[in-house]
């Protein structure tokens, strides 16, 4: 009865009644209902719950095709950056036992690593973050229901517990976020039966061994760069080009460092089966559509990294009316994060034409319960947001890529300014710096706004994360050559940038 007494004008009009009575067969009735425990929901119930609101939040993972599950906090806490970052860590760690000979310490040779030791670490750091998220949940009075919800009509959602237990929860506004899960290619043969994906790979209790990744995303050149900096015989194949969606010639220049660093690669290639052998090696035929051949090699572990799908199967979204783009299966929002009902709304991966970035998921989550429930009308920006691919050799940007700015101005209306530079870490280490390169991407009127950021180098989440914020503001050129830059730094070098592409000059830093 305290719900009736809380907000009375619910038991106006039908609807208001239905929802009452509801309430009152023993269901549960809340102002808020996320669905999706991870980043982006999180964050929307937790700032929900800070305006008094009655709030819930349901969280259900159901285990990967090769039965790998996790704990509270979705992708990026269980299966993506935070476990990546570690692992990229470790692989950091082993390159600079390689440097620190030349600095003089005395490391026996050679060096070996565990992967039990690294991955039990890492996976009891991110048991502690699901058991954090679990604690703040509680310590925000948002109740948590770890149960695999679906609509049963607009304003109720049916659960099920991991028993099979029902129970309905009803609710005034509801949020999804339930994010998205690696793609299997279901065409090719043996595919699901012997592959993992992300999903799997950081709760792997043993070395993967000899690997193969398919897909040229982030996702894959990040997980073969670690897996070849812990020592594994790592082959990439991608079908076309690597990084769509980013610049082309940092793309490139990505990859060219993987294949220099030990990183095997397997251009235009499309496999066609998986197959396990007697051996329980995996052997894997592919075409090479460049020379028109078959070709089969066997590996231990095969990691499908060919894109993610949003994971809406068991939501019954038709039922309520959510509108999904039928391409992609994502749902349809306007700039208030608002789906084609009026009182359900969508976060995070799971929503058509947002970045698929964890940052960006958390900031809409708390702008949107802002504007439900604390009589704010800010809105999210999802232009200039950066972001950083952990590859061997970092590639950090912000804003646009030189083809995206060609594509919106013209090539005649945007200048590029850029160079090569060689970090000082790089030099009694002898370490190559061929592809550690940076690019400022701007409008050639007499202002020169900064359109666009991109670095190759160490530390270039660090180094783009200054810098976004001038290019949020709406820096200009003149502006960033007035900036003092740190000495002796990598980022400093952006500071000086002063070589344009249009010159033909050599864009090499020489000197200190």
């Amino acid at each position: 009865m305290a719900a009736l007494w809380r907000r009375p004008e619910r038991l106006l009009g039908a609807a208001g009644l239905c929802r009452t009575a509801r309430a009152l067969s023993g269901k549960s009735e809340y102002d808020l209902l996320v669905i999706g425990g991870g980043s982006g929901g999180l964050a929307c119930a937790e700032e929900a719950a800070q305006f008094g609101r009655k709030v819930a939040v349901l969280d259900y993972v159901e285990p990967s095709p090769q039965g790998t599950k996790w704990g509270l906090g979705g992708t990026c806490v269980n299966v993506g950056c935070i476990p990546k970052k570690l692992m990229h860590q470790a692989a950091l760690l082993g390159s600079a036992l390689k440097d620190a000979q030349h600095y003089g310490w005395n490391i026996s040779q050679p060096v070996q690593h565990t992967w039990s030791v690294m991955a039990q670490a890492v996976q009891n750091y991110v048991k502690s973050l699901n058991w954090g998220h679990r604690v703040q949940l509680q310590d925000k009075k948002v109740k948590y229901f770890n149960i695999k919800g679906s609509f049963s009509d607009p304003h109720t959602i049916r659960g099920l517990t991991k028993a099979g237990k029902e129970t309905f929860i009803t609710a005034e506004k509801i949020v999804i976020a339930t994010g998205g899960r690696p793609k299997y290619p279901m065409h090719i043969a043996g595919a699901l039966e012997y592959g993992i994906t992300s999903d799997d790979l950081f709760w792997l209790k043993e070395s993967p061994g000899k690997t193969l990744v398919v897909g040229a995303s982030y996702v894959s050149l990040e997980c073969a760069g670690f897996l070849t900096g812990i020592g594994l015989d790592t082959t990439v194949m991608m079908r076309s080009i690597p990084l769509r969606g980013f610049d082309q010639q940092m793309s490139s220049l990505v990859t060219e460092h993987m294949e220099s660093y030990g990183t095997k690669f397997l251009k235009k290639c499309i496999p066609t089966k998986v197959e396990k052998l007697e051996s329980n090696k995996l052997q894997v035929t592919w075409q090479n559509t460049d020379l028109g051949t078959e070709e089969t090699d066997s590996f231990d572990t095969v990691m499908w990294a060919v894109g993610r799908v949003p994971d809406t199967k068991t939501l019954n979204l038709e039922t309520v009316g959510v509108k999904t783009n039928s391409e992609t299966g994502k749902i349809v929002v306007d700039a208030s994060e608002a789906t084609s009902v009026p009182h359900i709304y969508a976060v995070g991966d799971i929503t058509e034409g947002r970045p698929e970035l964890t940052p960006t998921a958390i900031a809409a989550g708390k702008l949107l319960a802002r504007r439900l429930f604390g009589q704010s009308s800010e809105l999210m920006d999802y232009d200039n947001v950066p972001t950083t691919v952990f590859t061997p050799l970092e590639y950090g940007c912000v804003g646009l890529s030189e083809e995206e700015a060609v594509q919106c101005y013209g090539s005649d209306n945007i200048e590029v300014y850029h160079a090569y530079y060689k970090p000082l870490e790089f030099t009694v280490a002898e370490r190559d710096a061929t592809q550690c390169y940076m690019k400022m991407v701007c409008l050639r009127e007499r202002e020169q706004r900064i359109l666009g950021l991109h670095f190759i180098g160490p530390n270039a989440g660090e180094v783009i994360q200054g810098f976004a914020l001038g290019i949020k503001c709406g820096a200009t050129y003149p502006q960033l050559m007035k900036t003092i830059g740190i000495h002796p730094t990598c980022a400093e070098e952006i500071t000086k940038l002063h070589i344009t592409k249009r010159s033909g000059l050599d864009a090499t830093v020489t000197g200190c």
